[in-house]
């Protein structure tokens, strides 16, 4: 265990790593736009340049966390870092989308190996009555990046050309390269290195990228076109091998005995949930304040804001909160306020005020802060330390798969919705049909809502089971 200066020098290093992961998710979409015309690449190219990104780092989330769990988990983290940087400084250069394309690739690597690792760095680095705040600082830097991209990219692209949101990256990754060296300590890893699982990995790496290829293919052609079907069924068969071929492997790249801890497989379940709805809101809110309510790009980004502040501000503090009285009433206590705001967010209306729109945002921001912090120790703190890279591969997945399932649902969900009340196809929202906006919007926030509400059944089950063994224990002794 590292001394008490070190380790929060750890946490800024690994945070502020973290935080320009989840960044490039998001700050290239605001980018597109301009990135289309220099290069001269029409609209449904210029997508790959974000889900390239996205769908590496899901593929090879697993891998590298089990390599860092035979190995090194900061030695794959030091290494993500450098191909991290690396991947920024090409794309920032890149004079075409094939290049551009390449570099973003290997940005994805970088970042697949930082997000495996940091969770299961800090689980090592800091003592368990700790743990819950410094992983809530984890999730305040998660959630800072993810909502931040749109509005530093504007910044950004208002002076300087297309470029910068990458060179932005260099600076910034080498001063943490440099503060990662001096902090950072190697462990030795398993003494009998284990042989690496190819054969799984491949297998997981064709079903996540079918999988996501289907979803990202579908939202622009349809998704019963036959062809993006046989790459379902190629994803769905993939997984299915994967899973069966895991359980005979003697040395797997995802011991599937892990999903036996009922904390583990609940705390990961219930984020996936979690994730879902809150993709809804990051989805639909920009169209809702910009082309319902008709407020200006700026105005909708301070708006917005207000989650990310509000849980950084009390991640940190529900951390603490769940390190001295336990994780569980805190998991489900954040989790009703987010149900709550779910609820709110399908009863608002072109009428609404915008101060009862920002105090629904702010309540969104609050639940995701006391349910974040507390399920990510919960989930940290169910495995051996030999499976805590494999354990933080596993959640960082739910978290991406969670994004790109909740864009999916909420954008086919609306369109379905808002063609019908039209009876014109629908693909976009440009301000015009308000009324049938405002309706799907309140529909795809009831599916939330539903999804909120299964998570809160699970937390309250995953409860109520722990406590009944309690007892169980305590009238056995």
């Amino acid at each position: 265990m590292k001394t008490q200066a070190i380790r929060w020098w750890v946490l800024a290093c690994i945070g502020i790593m973290t935080f320009m992961d989840d960044l490039d998710a998001s700050i290239v979409n605001v980018a597109l736009p301009v990135i289309n015309r220099a290069l001269a690449i029409n609209m449904g190219v210029a997508e790959l340049i974000v889900s390239v990104y996205l769908i590496t780092i899901c593929v090879f989330l697993l891998p590298f966390g089990r390599l860092g769990d035979t190995f090194s988990k900061v030695r794959v983290f030091k290494w993500g870092m450098w191909l991290f940087v690396l991947g920024s400084l090409g794309c920032g250069l890149s004079p075409n989308i094939i290049s551009l394309l390449l570099c973003r690739l290997i940005q994805g690597l970088g970042a697949a190996m930082t997000m495996s690792t940091n969770n299961g760095i800090i689980t090592e680095s800091f003592p368990i009555n700790e743990r819950g705040r410094a992983l809530g600082w984890i999730g305040s830097f998660v959630a800072l990046g993810m909502i931040a991209g749109p509005g530093i990219g504007g910044l950004l692209l208002s002076f300087l050309p297309w470029e910068s949101i990458f060179w932005i990256n260099v600076p910034i990754g080498l001063l943490l390269m440099g503060l990662g060296h001096a902090v950072l300590t190697t462990e030795t890893g398993s003494d009998d290195r284990p042989v690496f699982d190819w054969l799984g990995s491949g297998l997981i790496g064709i079903g996540i990228s079918g999988f996501f290829g289907y979803l990202y293919a579908g939202q622009q052609l349809g998704y019963g076109q036959p062809l993006l079907m046989g790459l379902l069924a190629v994803a769905m068969i993939a997984t299915l091998v994967f899973i069966l071929y895991e359980i005979k492997c003697q040395q797997p790249l995802l011991d599937l005995k892990i999903f036996r801890k009922t904390d583990f497989t609940v705390g990961v379940g219930t984020a996936l949930l979690v994730f879902v709805a809150n993709n809804f809101y990051m989805v639909l809110t920009p169209f809702y304040l910009e082309n319902a309510k008709v407020i200006g790009a700026s105005v909708a980004g301070l708006i917005m804001m207000i989650l990310p502040v509000v849980q950084v501000l009390m991640a940190p503090i529900a951390g603490r909160i769940a390190d001295n009285q336990g994780p569980f009433k805190l998991c489900l206590t954040g989790l009703l306020i987010i149900l709550s705001a779910q609820i709110g967010f399908v009863l608002i209306n072109q009428q609404t005020p915008l101060t009862l729109v920002g105090g629904l945002i702010g309540l969104l921001g609050l639940g995701n802060a006391l349910f974040q912090s507390p399920n990510n120790a919960l989930i940290m703190g169910a495995v051996e330390q030999t499976q805590l890279g494999v354990a933080g591969s596993v959640n960082a997945l739910s978290r991406n798969i969670g994004m790109v399932l909740g864009n999916a649902l909420a954008t086919s969900l609306l369109f379905v919705i808002m063609s019908a009340l039209t009876r014109s196809k629908v693909t976009n929202f440009d301000g015009h049909f308000k009324r049938a906006f405002i309706t799907g919007q309140s529909w795809v926030y009831l599916l939330g809502s539903l999804l909120v509400l299964l998570a809160i059944g699970l937390v309250s089950f995953n409860t109520w089971k722990n406590k009944k063994m309690e007892a169980l224990s305590d009238d056995a002794n």
